[in-house]
């Protein structure tokens, strides 16, 4: 049997998504299964089919996600509502859609690591946390402790009305 030619073939879109705190590992499988359980909650097993979602790779504080070209925004709406991978807490947001892995690629080369610029214990109210400094006036606090940790997204700003 013959491949189809390209102009047959299913036009599909990746999606490049940053994932939020950059700290937390996320396995692509289990980034998968958030995505798939998210989507299937809001649209339904015979949308999930027709979106044919996959998460292509996963790497640091990036993943890129396909899609079947014309879901995009399904599928978006669906990553925004995933607040946690494998019991970890996160935020998945949408950075670009591009019709090649290779575009997103260089966006992620570009964009210089997205690893924080700086980090130091912090105390904010009456808990210390462990404060990530990013550019763009972004900062992260992570709780210090064992149990019952609380994930804090602040801006500059934020700290120095303290």
């Amino acid at each position: 049997m013959k491949p189809r030619p390209p102009t047959l073939r299913e036009k599909r879109r990746y999606l490049l998504v940053r994932i939020a705190p950059p700290s937390n590992v996320v396995e692509p499988r289990e980034l998968y299964l958030a995505i798939l359980e998210a989507l299937s909650s809001l649209h339904g097993d015979t949308t999930v089919a027709k979106v044919q979602m996959a998460v292509v790779k996963a790497t640091g504080e990036y993943a890129i996600v396909r899609c079947t070209r014309g879901w995009e925004a399904l599928v978006t709406g669906a990553m925004s509502t995933v607040t946690a991978v494998n019991g970890n807490r996160v935020a998945l947001r949408t950075l670009a859609v591009s019709g090649t892995i290779l575009a997103l690629q260089k966006r992620m080369a570009g964009s210089g690591g997205g690893g924080p610029e700086r980090t130091c214990d912090l105390m904010y109210r009456e808990k210390w946390y462990q404060a990530y400094y990013y550019s763009g006036e972004k900062v992260d606090l992570i709780e210090k402790g064992f149990k019952s940790q609380e994930l804090l997204f602040l801006t500059t700003e934020d700290l120095e009305e303290l």
